[in-house]
């Protein structure tokens, strides 16, 4: 052997157990949680992140356009501001003089997420259609992407925002309805007796197929696409806005999530207030098929009086069908607690419905003139 070499014997066996000691680490790790750390720069141990989280809900704005409405202003803005939502709050102003946009000025002051604006346009004196220029004016300027609608003269339960809007913000709809119901701690007998022939229920439960602005929720992008609130009449720009949305959008009726109306009527005003809203559908133009049937029922009437020295039958037959129509709507609700006054008052108004609709909704499609209501007289 020559010099500086080493001699090379064969290799002596490893211990018993020491071959299988890589496979062992192996399992170690993967069992015990032991990870190899990523080589810097390598791409093959390289591991990827996912984001899991759930898109953030639509933002919300409530809006409302007001006129000389100091006696309601207050309930209105503490109710929207006190939403469990914490939605954005937009009051429009058309310009009042009995104090409210005072009013108004004070309590922004006292909620952070109210937005009053004052906007002398949205009158009667200065728009045909003052109350949709007054939604279109407070809509424009919200920052939500969902947007409700309320009314003065109402006020809302804490919850009523999270139920109109959810089936929009849970991407179901893009157009919910809420409807509205009369007071039950704060009504007049003759808010109960008009009750259902404005669309409005006696209890705030369940679903309203109604489809007045004082309760009424969609996204922004569908106002947009309907152009707005038609600001063409004066009363019936929720009507004339549905009738738009439904040609894009199937309206959902949302539980439980009516606005509570405090008219306070008299059987003056809420015949005044029947007048205004006939005359409004004759200036659109819009349920002629209410027209034509209050125009029969009239003249049903008018014949069954003609007939009475013959024959009282008829006579007796318009009677009952007159006390159908009076109760038809909410004979289970009005029943459980009316009393003798009521019912009369309730029968009193319905037979003086036909008349008074009729003869104004022919005045409107004639005249095509609206009649102002107290706040813009």
């Amino acid at each position: 052997m020559s010099q500086g070499t080493a001699s090379v014997g064969p290799k002596e066996p490893l211990p018993r157990g020491w071959a299988l000691a890589p496979a062992l680490r192996q399992c170690k790790g993967l069992f015990f949680g032991k990870i190899r750390k990523p080589r810097p720069g390598g791409s093959r141990n390289r591991t990827k992140s996912y984001n899991l989280s759930l898109p953030p809900a639509p933002s919300v704005t409530v809006t409302a356009t007001v006129l000389n409405e100091a006696g309601d202003i207050d309930a209105l803005v503490s109710t929207l501001a006190g939403q469990t939502l914490r939605p954005e709050v937009i009051v429009v102003d058309g310009g009042s003089t009995d104090g409210t946009w005072e009013r108004l000025l004070a309590a922004q002051k006292k909620y952070p997420n109210l937005i009053a604006i004052r906007d002398e346009s949205c009158n009667l004196k200065a728009s045909r259609g003052p109350i949709a220029r007054g939604r279109n004016v407070g809509i424009a300027a919200a920052h939500g992407e969902v947007i409700a609608c309320a009314d003065a003269g109402c006020v809302y339960d804490r919850e009523w925002l999270d139920r109109l809007t959810a089936p929009i913000r849970n991407g179901s709809a893009e157009y919910a309805l809420g409807g509205s119901c009369v007071d039950p701690e704060d009504q007049t007998v003759w808010d109960l007796a008009s009750a259902p022939f404005f669309g409005m229920k006696q209890l705030a439960d369940g679903t309203t197929r109604s489809c007045t602005a004082r309760s009424m929720a969609f996204r922004k992008q569908l106002w947009q696409r309907v152009g707005g609130f038609p600001e063409t009449s004066f009363l019936g720009e929720d009507t004339s806005f549905d009738l738009l949305a439904r040609k894009v959008a199937t309206p959902v009726y949302a539980e439980r999530a009516q606005a509570i109306y405090r008219p306070h009527h008299t059987l003056k005003s809420a015949l005044s207030m029947m007048a205004r809203y006939g005359v409004a559908d004759g200036v659109l133009g819009t349920r002629r098929s209410r027209l034509l049937r209050n125009t029969l029922r009239c003249a049903a009437e008018i014949a069954a009086v003609l007939l009475l020295p013959r024959t009282a039958v008829p006579l007796i037959g318009v009677l009952l069908l007159e006390v159908y129509f009076a109760f038809r709507l909410d004979w289970s609700a009005f029943s459980r607690h009316a009393t003798p006054r009521a019912y009369a008052a309730r029968l009193l108004y319905s037979l003086a419905v036909p008349w008074v609709a009729a003869w104004n909704q022919a005045v409107g499609e004639l005249t095509k003139t609206n009649q102002p209501n107290r706040q813009n007289a």
